[in-house]
């Protein structure tokens, strides 16, 4: 059969999708073994997965671009699951970084305003999840701030025993805090329970049971292997209820018909 005629036959194949959108966790997540690779393995044949992760970015921007990336009456633009996984970069202190720090009020109305977008345009509250940002680490957060000169500040340290002169150190001055983060997490849990959304408290998670949260970080604020992998075992469930009636597309190799295949490639069946 000619593709001409193929293309005449049977009804267009329309492929749902998973949206993840967020900051520059999410867009890192289609690395290896990120959380974003896994779900896309996961549901390979069932979903896409698409990732519109924008590294750097807070819940103002955030709000502005949705409805670029989502629009109604496209039904390709109509995902069975959307995440939204902002404040990483919200939770940034306002004096030391004023550009990302979004004010805690603002953030909660931000997400509330992205969620109320999503069902204007025919994606229920069902259909989304909200993920808190994750613990930061300090120390290492502390240390990949002076590995990449972002605080370019100095300290005198105690003069030295051989020489007796002052010795300049580097220093940082943190533009993160933990607690602060801790502080976000929680609006995005209220706004989750305000909004009737799914919520994956990340920010706990990593922290319960006094577990090494540190090694589920690369650099202190970015995941780690372990914290890509800890992130996925938890989402995944969250995702399967909203993906589980999904069949497999198009029929397994072994279905389709030897002698006429466009009987199973063209036909109503999907799996």
């Amino acid at each position: 059969m000619a593709l001409c005629e193929a293309a005449g036959c049977g009804s267009s194949l329309l492929w749902p999708r998973v949206l993840l959108f967020g900051d520059s966790i999410t867009q890192f997540s289609f690395q290896q073994g990120g959380w974003g690779a896994s779900l896309a393995d996961k549901l390979v044949r069932r979903c896409d997965v698409l990732n519109r992760g924008f590294s750097g970015y807070n819940t103002r921007w955030a709000k502005i671009i949705l409805p670029r990336l989502i629009r109604k009456g496209n039904s390709l633009d109509n995902p069975v699951a959307v995440t939204i996984f902002f404040g990483a970069n919200d939770s940034a202190l306002k004096d030391e970084n004023p550009k990302q720090h979004i004010p805690l009020d603002e953030y909660v109305s931000n997400l509330k305003s992205m969620v109320q977008y999503l069902k204007s345009v025919d994606v229920p509250e069902n259909r989304v999840i909200l993920i808190t940002p994750p613990p930061l680490c300090e120390t290492a957060w502390e240390k990949e701030c002076l590995i990449q000169g972002k605080h370019r500040q100095h300290s005198l340290t105690r003069p030295s025993v051989t020489t007796h002169s002052w010795i300049i150190k580097p220093s940082c001055k943190l533009n993160r805090l933990n607690l602060v983060v801790g502080e976000y997490a929680s609006a995005c849990l209220r706004v989750a329970q305000d909004c009737g959304t799914d919520v994956l408290d990340l920010w706990t998670l990593m922290q319960k049971d006094s577990q090494d949260f540190p090694s589920y970080l690369s650099d202190g604020l970015h995941l780690s292997p372990k914290g890509n992998e800890f992130l996925f075992s938890h989402l995944w469930p969250l995702i399967e209820k909203k993906v589980s009636s999904l069949p497999l597309l198009l029929p397994y190799w072994r279905d389709v018909a030897e002698a006429k295949p466009e009987l199973s490639l063209l036909g109503d069946g999907d799996h």
